[in-house]
């Protein structure tokens, strides 16, 4: 049975899950919220964009601050996408490599300073990060990016490969990972050991929904080293949009409540029929409008029951002529009183 929020009205949604998780005090707690804890970035291109995403979940009751991010390297750098981590979510720490001033092997290592407050405990968790900088092979620019693109619609971005060495030496093929991406090498020019391509990359329309971070993989004849990758980056927009697909509600005490306004946004001014969720619990409430917008900012409220629990709902919202419904989550914990 699911729960139902009407036009207009203040309607009950719902909310339930699991035990609190306890917080891990042991020496690597902080190593543990890391979904790996090294980067080889493997041989790329000089100029080719050398990056990738850490995520850093909170696996712990507590919100987790992080209060410094470095590298060892003038050659590498990262940045955390967020500065608190509350209980149950997720953060990234942006870690790259510059092959713009370096070359060759180059070795480095993300630094990242976790602090629990309540407990005082801080902890910094080093990820080696390596790479190898080829100096025979330059791509310009170092990425294929097709910024924001309309879903359903498709897009081109051409580079260009420059090559310094043997005479001969051929890009077989262009690899993709996806189906989504068309690719192809066509050489234009060759001549006393220097060869140029121009690689053209098209983002199909069947692509889906969100931000894409892939690989394509340039085959070559060269029998040391016949792969060079080449990052491919795009955000495809939806029709419609929702912000915040998650809303992190934190630790929230028995009966406390917590409001933030969802925004939902169009191409063109439509109207939203209503809101579900699956779980019995009445615990959301929302008021929505009749009109039809353009952008529509529903405010949410969430009353935390009175007993510990793990808060994950999904909610869905029916747009009139849209076969599918838009989702969005709230993820959070419940403290029992005086917990």
């Amino acid at each position: 049975m699911r729960s139902r929020l009407s036009c207009i009205l203040w309607a009950l949604l719902a909310c339930g899950g699991a035990a609190p998780v306890a917080f891990a005090q042991d020496l690597n707690w902080a190593q543990k919220m890391f979904d790996r804890h090294s980067v080889d970035f493997g041989v790329v291109a000089r100029g080719a964009v050398c990056s990738t995403r850490l995520v850093v979940k909170n696996i712990y009751q507590e919100t987790i601050q992080i209060t410094n991010v470095s590298t060892s390297c003038g050659c590498s750098a990262a940045k955390p996408s967020a500065n608190q981590i509350p209980s149950g979510q997720e953060a990234y720490i942006e870690v790259s490599m510059d092959t713009q001033r370096f070359m060759r092997k180059k070795d480095s290592a993300a630094l990242v300073t976790l602090f629990e407050p309540t407990k005082g405990l801080r902890q910094e968790v080093r990820i080696p990060l390596s790479v190898y900088i080829r100096t025979d092979v330059v791509f310009t620019p170092g990425s294929v990016n097709f910024g924001t693109v309309d879903q359903g619609q498709s897009s081109q971005r051409k580079i260009s490969l420059a090559y310094a060495g043997r005479s001969d030496w051929k890009v077989l093929e262009v690899q993709s990972p996806k189906p989504y991406y068309k690719a192809e090498a066509v050489e234009t020019s060759r001549s006393n050991g220097l060869v140029n391509y121009e690689v053209t990359v098209t983002l199909l329309p069947d692509a889906p929904a969100g931000p894409l971070r892939d690989q394509l993989t340039l085959l070559t004849d060269d029998q040391n080293s016949p792969q060079v990758p080449l990052p491919v980056e795009a955000r495809v927009e939806a029709e419609f949009t929702v912000q915040p697909d998650v809303w992190a509600l934190g630790a929230v005490a028995a009966g406390a409540t917590r409001t933030t306004n969802v925004v939902i946004k169009g191409k063109k001014p439509f109207k939203i029929e209503r809101i579900e969720c699956s779980s019995p619990d009445e615990c959301f409430k929302v008021k929505l409008s009749e009109d039809e917008k353009l952008v529509h900012v529903l405010p949410l409220t969430f009353t935390a029951p009175a007993e510990a629990a793990e808060i994950d709902e999904l909610f869905t919202i029916t747009i009139p002529g849209r076969p599918e419904p838009i989702v969005f989550r709230a993820k959070g914990r419940v403290t029992a009183a005086g917990g």
